[in-house]
């Protein structure tokens, strides 16, 4: 039996908005504030990971949820598992939206809310094109599990919970990037300095917030400053903002002067698409006169990391021929007079360098600035042979169901689920030869027209890898 994908995907596309606009109403953004034994996550992933797997209940299938960390919904028979990971959670809305982030917007053929794109709406795509195979009674060769995580954004404490517990799956891939597929991610690594918060000088710095995760550009910065002559300070910023790629306002209230910058929000993976707004903030205020921790925090900040996504300032800039440049994003940064500060920057490093490498030069900045280096997370770069029938299978997929045949795969820097397995890649959903990436951005958005493609090309794909793709 011969399945029309495209048809099947346009007459499921009202039912798709349906549960979509479900998922995105909530708020799934991992808070540890409010964890519970039921929640431990908080109560947004937990109550995403819940009304996803009772969708895949209402539709037939099997379920399970691992103690509100992950869960999975499996079909098809088989000694192989073909994966597909996806997750539930999302990245905090942030500010500046045009519409409700957590009421999915149809506006011009677009779905906007936070999730379309990361990763709500791909996930879902790629259930329904597994639940359209179930409903024609497709049978599966080998088995299919699509494994829900509920902190991608954050220390995958879910998905790693997964594996742990449950077999390591044959192969997979994610659907948590873009199309035609990503074959290689870079390694990913980040790190905090950590300084006191002292003051000096003409100048007193008592509060400076930039960012809400390592891993996206900050589109708003803060700051609150004291200073003898007020007005001059005003007048020193309008003008700087004259000529700076951000906006902002500034006002003078009882404990100082007030700073407010607007930039632009991004992926971290890339900074180049986003304007950070804590790196200009604190390019302004580095040339006043603060003394103590403030002015080695806004030096270091508005100095070697602003606008050098490349590291060329701290001589770490490094090119792989086929991962492409290391990266740097400054996520976060946090100032309050008489209590620790902070900055954490996030890397993404193609092969050829390490994690260590990063940590030897940032030690000797630490150690110049008077900071204290901590390390975080690490991945390390992931690579699949382009040959492989993982690769192989899902590329043909692409290419018949969008006539792209020239398509190839590629390397980026973003991190994906599809790194856990030795044999895993990442698939769809984004088109980026005619839709922008808004992840982790505001307004984030994906076309419905895009969406339906991806059900489409998910779904001839999970039947090729479980019916057609040699063992």
């Amino acid at each position: 039996m011969s399945i029309d994908w495209k048809a099947a995907a346009k007459q499921h596309q009202a039912a798709y908005v349906d549960d979509l606009t479900k998922l995105i109403a909530i708020e799934s953004v991992r808070d540890d504030s409010k964890k519970t034994a039921d929640a431990p996550l908080g109560p947004g992933p937990a109550e995403a990971l819940q009304a996803f797997l009772k969708m895949a209940e209402r539709d037939g299938f099997k379920t399970t949820n691992l103690d509100n960390l992950a869960g999975f919904v499996e079909y098809g028979e088989g000694d192989e598992t073909i994966a597909i990971l996806a997750h539930v959670d999302v990245m905090p809305a942030g500010e500046g939206w045009s519409t409700e982030p957590f009421t999915l917007t149809e506006k011009d053929g677009n779905l906007y809310g936070r999730g379309t794109s990361d990763d709500k709406g791909p996930a879902l795509a790629c259930y329904y094109g597994l639940k359209i195979l179930k409903e024609q009674g497709i049978k599966l060769n080998k088995k299919v599990r699509f494994i829900l995580g509920t902190d991608e954004e954050s220390d995958w404490t879910g998905m790693n919970h997964y594996f742990e517990t449950q077999p390591e799956p044959t192969m997979g891939f994610s659907p948590d990037a873009e199309f035609p597929l990503i074959n290689g991610e870079k390694g990913n690594a980040t790190f905090t300095l950590t300084t006191q918060g002292s003051n000096g000088g003409d100048y007193r710095l008592n509060q400076f917030s930039a960012g809400l995760r390592e891993n996206m550009v900050p589109r708003d910065a803060h700051a609150v400053v004291e200073t003898d002559d007020n007005e001059a300070l005003v007048s020193a910023f309008t003008a700087f903002l004259d000529e700076a790629p951000v906006t902002g306002d500034v006002h003078i209230d009882t404990d100082g002067v007030h700073f407010h910058v607007i930039g632009k929000a991004a992926h971290g993976m890339e900074p180049k698409n986003g304007i950070n707004a804590g790196t200009y903030l604190a390019s302004f205020l580095k040339t006043l006169a603060f003394g103590g921790d403030a002015r080695s925090f806004l030096e270091l900040v508005g100095g070697n990391l602003h606008d050098d996504s490349r590291v060329h300032k701290l001589g770490l800039a490094f090119t792989d021929d086929i991962m492409g440049d290391l990266t740097m994003n400054v996520g976060v940064m946090d100032f309050e007079a008489g209590q620790p500060g902070k900055i954490v920057l996030n890397f993404r490093y193609p092969k050829g360098m390490t994690a260590d490498d990063l940590q030897t030069k940032l030690t000797q900045v630490a150690d110049q600035n008077h900071f204290e280096l901590s390390k975080g997370r690490e991945m390390v770069p992931h690579y699949v042979d382009p040959k492989d029938p993982i690769v192989t299978t899902l590329m043909d997929a692409y290419r018949e169901m969008t006539g792209k045949k020239a398509a190839e795969p590629e390397v980026v820097g973003g991190g994906t689920y599809g790194r856990l397995m030795k044999r895993g890649v990442a698939f769809g959903a984004l088109f980026m030869d005619h839709t922008p990436d808004t992840m982790h951005q505001v307004d984030e958005f994906q076309p419905i027209s895009d969406l339906m493609m991806a059900m489409a090309i998910y779904g001839r794909s999970i039947e090729a890898l479980a019916n057609e793709l040699p063992d």
